[in-house]
């Protein structure tokens, strides 16, 4: 089956490609938001794709960004035992090999693991958190780094996101292409979208449709 996507490397965000994480998140950062007096959903509306630190120097005076980041990280990971493995996601990353692949997350390395571990998603070998780069999305370094861990370049690796930031981080590192997970990134610049993984499979060429499956290019104008 010809490939909707040629690539020779799979680069995985997590939260919302991988697993399923938002009821547990936004508990979290509710929780946070009333304790600092904040509007949780003013809060809610930056945490998307964007590492836990930078949404707090949003909110906060600079001199309480860091216990407030701990904080916040520690009860992220009080809930991370509710994520649930979003459709398809088990079987997909269990067939790509463990050298082509990488998860790439604005999460810290512990709460990446505890989510990945509580969904049932196979650990991968190389893994990207917000404490390994100095810029995390949409700064193109955590799809840089993952792609240069993996031997590969930019170019010949497909990005799988699903939030703004990370789309823009993937196009910012100069990756092949980006599948989209779910409608909303249609309109995010992803190449394909799909609902979940249980559309999409993977070959030694790259991406082809799943079985029973029609998947297509996004079309925009002038393309």
């Amino acid at each position: 089956m010809r490939p909707v996507l040629h690539a020779a490397a799979v680069l995985f965000d997590n939260d919302g490609v991988l697993v399923d994480s938002k009821a547990a998140g936004e508990a979290a950062w509710r929780t946070w938001a009333v304790r600092h007096r904040l509007d949780p959903r003013a809060v809610l509306a930056d945490v998307h794709g964007r590492r836990s630190r930078e949404t707090v120097a949003r909110f906060l005076p600079d001199d309480e960004v860091d216990p407030a980041t701990a904080e916040i990280d520690a009860l992220e990971l009080e809930t991370a035992d509710r994520t649930v493995a979003i459709k398809g996601a088990t079987e997909f990353v269990a067939s790509v090999p463990g050298h082509l692949r990488a998860v790439v997350t604005s999460a810290s390395r512990d709460l990446a693991v505890a989510r990945l571990s509580a969904a049932g998603i196979p650990l991968p070998d190389v893994l990207v958190a917000a404490e390994d780069v100095a810029a995390g999305k949409p700064a193109p370094d955590p799809y840089l780094r993952a792609a240069r861990l993996l031997g590969m370049s930019p170019a010949e690796c497909v990005v799988l996101e699903d939030s703004a930031n990370g789309i823009r981080s993937a196009r910012a590192a100069g990756v092949g292409a980006v599948l989209g997970i779910g409608d909303p990134t249609v309109e995010l610049g992803a190449d394909v979208v799909v609902p979940d993984l249980t559309a999409v499979r993977w070959t030694r060429d790259g991406i082809v449709p799943a079985e029973g499956h029609e998947v297509e290019p996004v079309r925009r104008p002038g393309r």
